[in-house]
């Protein structure tokens, strides 16, 4: 018979330290995929923030309504980003310590390169659905980053079409007020391009600090230019306050925004939305997809999703399918599997995929007009939208940027 090893007080002492030094594993670590979703909850971007977090909530449920991801239980999340450099911090805590699988969300492209830069750093995986800046799709682009958003040459070429066709672009001279921060000096770059190929040209633009409430300044200086059209390259609740405002002063020049989200336009109040947008996804798109996810979102917080709340959803749903699909939480994997054209339905009736060389989605975008204000008796139909742009027998690519207008070469 063998005789057993004799454990001495101090085996046993050592032994306890060993496993106290282990790194510790939870069980229930082990039976879920956890998803970090970081976006702005508070300050200018704050409505928006808010359909973004009940949307990522609603595909969460949906994906473990399903069976989770690899059998295992989704867990999301949520943080409020605030800015760059909380956003910055926030990531890094929910790669190193939180140990999440992916990060979802944000709105403000300064706190989406700060992020950008976080999961570049740690090789992990980050989409994008907020930020529109083509700078994230070109000179900041990063390996394990992907976007849900547009970026702002889709936005500008989308609404630009109709644009062009009301004539108000060609011999036009504009008024360009644009947010000051990272997202509106891009698109501001972006619009002057648009313009000038088409035969246009801003006469006067201004900077409009993002904690602007009042509009006064600006709006006497736009009755006094009497521009042909005002070019709107403002963010969040500043596109809420430009338009009550507006409206208020009686000012009759053609509106154009070349940035928007819908829930901006519902806030402003009745009869006080006017002009031509360009929007990602709306609530009254007519197909089965869309239509159920309206329904539901609506059920469930009490008003219709809009374009900030398609982003979040889609991304929470690409993500899972896309881990399931590969039988695999790893980043790297799913970064492969995306760039290889891995194709998604997100909710327009034509599928949609990632472009391997600058990581955008390729999907359809829309150009909205506010209804007259005698007509905008829903507080939330209060538009009419053109057809997908671009059209079903284009390239998903022909709004996009071009290599010359946004060249991205992953760094290493």
């Amino acid at each position: 018979m063998t005789e057993l090893p004799r454990i001495t007080r101090r085996g046993a002492l050592l032994g306890a330290a060993a496993v106290l030094a282990a790194p510790a594993i939870s069980h229930a670590q082990s039976d879920v995929v956890r998803i970090g979703h970081l976006t702005p909850r508070t300050g200018f971007l704050g409505p928006l923030g808010e359909f973004a977090v009940q949307a990522a909530q609603l595909a969460a449920e949906e994906v473990n309504a399903a069976g989770g991801i690899n059998g295992r239980k989704l867990e999301m999340l949520y943080e409020d980003s605030v800015n760059p450099q909380t956003a910055s911090a926030k990531a890094e805590r929910y790669i190193q310590r939180d140990k999440v699988s992916c990060i979802v969300g944000e709105i403000n492209s300064a706190s989406a390169l700060a992020i950008g830069q976080v999961v570049q750093r740690e090789r992990a995986l980050f989409i994008n659905t907020g930020a529109n800046s083509d700078a994230l799709r070109g000179s900041d682009c990063r390996k394990t980053m992907f976007h849900v958003e547009g970026q702002n040459s889709m936005y500008v070429k989308a609404v630009g079409r109709a644009l062009v066709e009301k004539g108000l672009i060609k011999g036009k001279k504009a008024y360009a007020l644009t947010a000051d921060y990272a997202f509106g000096h891009d698109l501001l770059k972006v619009a002057k391009r648009f313009i000038d190929q088409n035969g246009g040209s801003i006469a006067n633009e201004d900077l409009v600090p993002t904690d602007l409430t009042d509009f006064s300044p600006f709006l006497l200086k736009l009755r006094q230019a009497r521009p042909d059209v005002v070019v709107v390259n403002l963010a969040g609740a500043q596109i809420t306050n430009f338009l009550k405002q507006y409206s208020e002063y009686g000012l009759r020049f053609p509106v154009a925004g070349f940035g928007f989200d819908t829930a901006l336009a519902w806030g402003a109040g009745k009869g006080n939305f006017l002009g031509t947008w360009p929007t990602m996804w709306h609530h009254l798109i007519d197909n089965p997809e869309a239509k159920k996810f309206t329904a539901e979102f609506r059920k469930r917080f009490g008003k219709p999703p809009e374009n900030q709340a398609w982003g979040d959803y889609n991304a929470v749903k690409i993500i899972a399918k896309s881990m399931n699909d590969m039988k695999s939480t790893d980043p790297m994997q799913v970064v492969a599997h995306l760039e290889k054209g891995a194709k998604f339905d997100v909710l327009k009736g034509r599928e949609s995929y990632f472009r391997a060389r600058d990581h955008q989605l390729m999907t359809p975008m829309y150009a909205i007009t506010a209804l007259p204000p005698e007509k905008q008796t829903d507080p939330y139909d209060i538009f009419t939208s053109s057809g997908p742009i671009p059209g079903p027998d284009e390239s998903l690519e022909a709004i996009a940027s071009t290599p010359e207008e946004a060249a991205c070469t992953f760094p290493s």
